[in-house]
């Protein structure tokens, strides 16, 4: 007696086009989703300024023509103070505002911090990180970005000479100090000559307690009307680290 086989299924043609297609659209979807690495443009120790996309998907306008004199000038203007609650500015008042970038810290951004925003594109937002050790052996960090959307600057401070332990590399700090990040005062932010700036945006991660204090710039205007801070126009290269 002659056995049956069963059947076995068979591919078609048509079958493995559609399959090669299935599998072709998704490694090109895969691809677009992965973001182009940042881009570096200034680096020297811990500092840096880098290139990378703006998570906001915002149309930003870049390239976008500054110069290190300009964007000096504009840092120059930033001021920051500790938040205090009602009761606290009851007793000892209201904090002093200082400066949010030194003079030697706007002698490293300035010059990078131009070059970056002449390379930057629509998409694109540019990051800052600024750290030293301090005399006690902490760290000392200040972080944000910045971009231009039409005729206003977007300023962003992430930290602001915020005071850690020492970090991976702690041949520069005292071996002594706590290897665990201290949580730092919260912060005020304001521009001035207040009349240039269009509004601040508080913000930060939902689940975590990192600040974000954006500073919204009318900043052609304020130039036009600010003294403007020398020296910073080194062919766009940021001053040498002093050691």
């Amino acid at each position: 007696m002659n056995g049956i086989r069963p059947l076995q299924p068979t591919s078609t043609p048509v079958a493995r086009l559609i399959l090669a297609i299935i599998g072709v659209m998704v490694a090109a979807g895969c691809a677009a989703q992965t973001p182009p690495p940042p881009k570096t443009v200034y680096q020297s120790g811990l500092n840096q300024v880098r290139i990378e996309k703006d998570p906001a998907s915002t149309t930003n306008a870049h390239p976008a023509s500054l110069t290190a004199t300009e964007v000096g000038t504009l840092l120059r203007g930033v001021r920051v103070w500790e938040r205090r609650n009602a009761l606290h500015r009851l007793f000892v008042g209201q904090a002093d505002k200082t400066r949010a970038f030194r003079d030697r810290e706007i002698a490293v951004l300035a010059p990078a911090l131009a070059k970056a925003l002449s390379q930057a594109s629509p998409s694109d937002r540019i990051y800052y990180h600024l750290s030293h050790a301090t005399e006690h052996g902490e760290e000392e960090t200040t972080t944000g970005w910045l971009s231009v959307q039409d005729t206003t600057l977007h300023l962003a401070l992430r930290e602001n000479h915020d005071r850690h332990g020492p970090g991976p590399d702690i041949s520069k700090y005292d071996r002594q100090m706590p290897n665990v990040p201290e949580r730092s005062p919260a912060f005020n932010a304001t521009f001035e000559p207040e009349e240039f700036l269009v509004k601040v945006v508080s913000g930060g991660g939902l689940f975590a307690p990192d600040q974000q204090e954006e500073l919204l710039i009318r900043y052609r205007d304020a130039l036009a009307a600010m003294p403007a801070q020398p020296g910073l126009e080194r062919d766009n290269k940021p001053a040498p680290e002093r050691h």
